[in-house]
């Protein structure tokens, strides 16, 4: 009914003797897969029947493993700080990843995003496992270019952010010389074909990641890994949440789910595998460009090119930093009391417009209670279906239906993400009911049987 079976009904002899060997809260014996679906929606699987979606083997962790109802994620809902909160368990003003793309007032970085390792200020499972003598993977995972502490890395990294005929073929090289061990990536590409160049979300690129995944675990054993697959989140954004093209890429994700679990479980038996997203979605209406209201204030001067139209920035004494479904509000001298008096006042009259969507005006201390954007003067949360822009001239707000976003606020239930947890050792069909996304990272250390300093959220009862 449930097509594959995370649990097998007669355990082997060799995960039956790891049980045995495993004390009543002390060391894990088995490898934990942790894969991400970037941008699923805890329904895509808990109301399969009723969106009449094939997911056999997400059906399958619901009927013999643990799941959450619901993710409650952090500030901003978006992809990289979410994932590093997956991996650190803590909130993303204490790990440093406070947006996708890095705050670039001046347009010079050329939408450069948080890529590197070394930007995260919080240890990570990775580090954790590695220190503890512990092989770690990685294929895809945010903030990954240079982790030292992942054995087996292909990292998500491109230099042309959007999707593009243009590529240059010579990237491959690019990702081959972010990948280790050295040699790595060539080596398995003359097996499985090429990896991806440049940001590519497509349903391929993630059946390329799956592939090189599964050979990484067939031939390296590690016995903690990560995999982040992309392309719903991509589809959702053009076409939104439960779209058609949606489902079919949901479904078509179900299977590679159900071939890296068989594969972790062809090495070892007792693997438990987690399938997690960083954030829910939900459909778009208008497009607000913050920015232009900034401008027409004083506190933003743009120049625009007279041939190509082309507008870049000038001078800045305050700017928002958009994150989707809310901005932060980013102030070039921040104890400039007059400064934060016009920006205050400027928020305060967009938000009395309800053409401008904005739900929320959050001050620095509110905001930091949320654990977002330190250095933020403050944050504009908008309402559902307001999407966050980064025109510097034209319309203010102009019409967006039929997409999808997120990043909006962590309490819109549309926002919601996912947890689902099977192998040996883990209860069968309970529902953890409404879960904080930080209590994931603990909750694998614990299974890991490694320390990780930091996180200090109570790990979720996943155990038989």
């Amino acid at each position: 009914m449930f097509g594959f079976r995370c649990k097998s009904s007669a355990p082997t002899l060799l995960s039956t003797l790891l049980l045995l060997l495993t004390p009543q809260g002390g060391a894990w014996a088995a490898s934990v897969l942790m894969i991400s679906v970037d941008g699923m929606k805890p329904e895509y699987a808990l109301q399969a029947d009723d969106r009449h979606l094939k997911v056999p083997f997400l059906r399958g962790m619901i009927a013999d493993g643990t799941y959450a109802s619901g993710v409650v994620g952090v500030w901003p809902t978006v992809t990289y700080p979410s994932h590093t909160t997956l991996v650190t368990g803590v909130a993303p003003a204490e790990h440093g990843i406070y947006n996708n793309p890095e705050f670039d007032p001046n347009r010079y970085f050329a939408d450069s995003w948080f890529w590197y390792a070394e930007q995260i200020r919080a240890p990570t499972l990775w580090q954790a496992a590695h220190r503890a003598g512990l092989s770690t993977a990685s294929v895809g995972w945010p903030v990954t270019v240079g982790a030292s502490d992942v054995d087996f890395l292909i990292p998500e990294y491109w230099r042309i952010s959007r999707p593009t005929a243009e590529l240059n073929p010579s990237d491959r090289f690019l990702i081959a010389a972010l990948s280790r061990p050295a040699g790595m990536l060539d080596k398995m590409g003359s097996a499985l074909g090429p990896y991806l160049a440049g940001n590519d979300t497509s349903l391929d690129a993630d059946e390329i990641k799956t592939r090189y995944a599964i050979a990484i675990i067939e031939d390296h054993h590690p016995r903690f890994m990560t995999v982040h697959l992309s392309s719903l989140d991509s589809v959702e954004h053009e076409t939104g949440p439960f779209s058609p093209e949606a489902n079919q890429t949901m479904e078509a994700i179900d299977g590679m789910l159900s071939r890296l679990a068989a594969a972790a479980r062809r090495q070892e038996p007792a693997a438990v595998v987690v399938v997690v997203s960083d954030h829910g979605f939900v459909g778009l209406t208008h497009r607000v460009n913050l920015a232009i209201p900034f401008i027409a204030a004083g506190l933003l001067a743009v120049a625009v090119d007279p041939v190509t139209g082309a507008a870049t920035v000038k001078s800045w004494a305050a700017e928002p930093w958009p994150a989707g479904g809310m901005a932060a509000i980013m102030l070039r001298d921040p104890s400039n009391v007059e400064i934060l008096a016009q920006v205050r006042d400027l928020l305060d009259k967009l938000k009395s417009d309800p053409n401008n969507g904005i739900d929320a005006v959050l001050d620095a201390q509110r905001l930091a209670q949320r654990g977002g954007f330190p250095g933020a003067s403050f944050l504009i949360v908008m309402k559902s279906g307001f999407y966050l822009g980064s025109a510097l001239h034209g319309d203010v707000v102009t019409p967006l239906a039929g997409h999808g976003g997120h990043g909006f606020s962590p309490d819109d239930a549309s926002m919601r993400a996912s947890f689902f947890i099977d192998g040996q050792g883990i209860a069968a069909h309970r529902d953890l009911k409404l879960i904080d996304m930080r209590q994931i990272a603990p909750t694998l250390a614990g299974l890991l049987d490694v320390p990780l300093p930091g996180a200090k959220a109570a790990p979720l009862a996943v155990r038989q």
